[in-house]
């Protein structure tokens, strides 16, 4: 029985790439916020940096709570839609689409986050990962952690819950 033979890895990278930037264009939230993807496999980290916009208390300095709370929000639906469309990624089945068109999954949307704040978010760059604890047909639940200079000290985290895309097929 002959195998067949497997993609080249720089075509593998651009179809990721494609596709969590056809994710990522959804929002344009991410663009104002500066959010980018650090993508490793099927892995992504979520990065915040650093900018003044970003300060809530100048005195303190440290970065708003509404700025934090938008950037777990955007890592969960990010995180949650990326772990749903692995399958359909790594099939190919995404290629070529753009914004807009039939085709592209809808993002799942909020139904609620609940968002606990550690310590103060310090001026500096941030980083967020989330763990999908359920994505079934009708909802999804998602922690996530955002951590500054040490993973094992977060600042923040949050639970959320989401209203999955409906699917065809």
């Amino acid at each position: 029985m002959k195998r067949s033979r497997p993609e080249p890895v720089q075509q593998v990278k651009q179809r990721r790439d494609a596709a969590l930037k056809t994710l990522l264009d959804q929002v344009p939230y991410i663009q104002f916020l500066g959010i980018q993807f650090d993508r490793r496999g099927d892995e992504l980290t979520a990065v915040l940096p650093y900018q003044d916009m970003l300060i809530g208390n100048p005195m303190l300095p440290a970065l708003h709570g509404g700025a934090t709370a938008a950037f777990l929000e955007t890592t969960a639906i990010i995180g949650l839609s990326w772990a749903t469309l692995w399958d359909d990624i790594e099939s190919g089945a995404l290629e070529g689409l753009e914004e807009g068109e039939a085709g592209i999954p809808d993002l799942p949307k909020t139904i609620d986050l609940t968002v606990d704040y550690l310590r103060s978010g310090l001026p500096r760059d941030a980083y967020a990962r989330a763990r999908v604890a359920r994505s079934g047909r009708r909802y999804g639940s998602v922690h996530v952690s955002a951590w500054q200079d040490n993973r094992d000290r977060p600042f923040a985290q949050a639970t959320g819950h989401f209203l999955m895309p409906r699917r065809d097929g």
